[in-house]
């Protein structure tokens, strides 16, 4: 069983030295730190993942990091889970994984399938709008 620890809101000049100076400093365990950052630019993603030996230390590192203040922001600390239906890296609780819609298909049909725009703003010019059979005949009364 994984006992990981998600660490959200770090500033961008945090580190894996610097998190893991923090839990000695506080006589925390950790099996490893990583801080996530971006594959491109190597900038931190502000989050990061701590592997606790144990669950009594998993739950040490989330009460002593979720909210704690640093510089003007509290960080999070919560148990990660892990990303559903991939063997990715794990994820904090709650978070919006495919995303806010969840599994359901976007609205407007089957998956895949697109919906044109509506209203005249979304309409291309040079396209006759259609019209119902009452504004036809209202047109033809005018």
């Amino acid at each position: 069983m994984s006992f990981t620890v998600f660490i959200g809101n770090l500033p961008a000049w945090v580190t894996a030295d610097d998190i893991k100076t923090w839990l000695a400093a506080d006589n925390m365990v950790a099996d490893s730190v990583k801080v996530i950052r971006n594959p491109e630019t190597q900038e931190s993603k502000g989050f990061g993942f701590i592997e606790a030996p144990n669950e009594e230390e998993m739950h040490a590192i989330i009460r002593r990091f979720d909210r704690a203040p640093l510089e003007d922001r509290l960080l999070r600390a919560n148990p990660a889970q892990p990303l559903k239906g991939k063997g990715g890296p794990p994820v904090p609780a709650g978070a919006g994984r495919p995303g806010p819609q969840g599994d359901r298909p976007p609205m407007g049909g089957p998956a895949g399938e697109r919906r044109e725009r509506g209203g005249k703003k979304h309409r291309k010019k040079g396209r006759p709008e259609p019209q119902s059979a009452f504004a036809q005949e209202l047109a033809k009364a005018l």
